[in-house]
């Protein structure tokens, strides 16, 4: 029997950090013309008006890699992957408010206390 063990490591960040478009092309080990696509197409917003002031913020690194793994994965292209990320995160925000529904039901009193 063979068992493969795989340590994985990383960083949590959120909007407070900044990161260069260089930190981020790094952290996600993808090109730089490909987040400067990215940019294009609005599925990342940095902040600075030129590409060498670009920032970002933490957040968008895992945007980066949903990206990336719809392109290589199922072969969506940018168009189709903007549409995708928007979809998958208004998914998320329902679930947070159906969850938040589920509680109150739970405890009609909460967070009214």
């Amino acid at each position: 029997m063979n068992i493969t063990v795989k340590t994985l490591t990383g960083t949590v960040l959120d909007d407070r950090v900044h990161l260069s478009l260089e930190e981020v092309c790094e952290a996600c080990s993808v090109r730089t013309d490909w987040v400067v696509d990215l940019v294009n197409e609005g599925i990342l917003e940095p902040s600075g008006d030129r590409r060498t002031e670009w920032k970002f913020s933490g957040s968008v690194l895992s945007r980066v890699q949903v990206a990336r793994r719809l392109q290589s994965d199922l072969g969506i292209n940018l168009a189709g992957i903007a549409l995708a990320i928007d979809l998958l995160e208004e998914i998320e925000k329902m679930r947070c408010r159906l969850r938040g529904a589920h509680r109150e039901s739970l405890n009609p009193e909460w967070p009214h206390r």
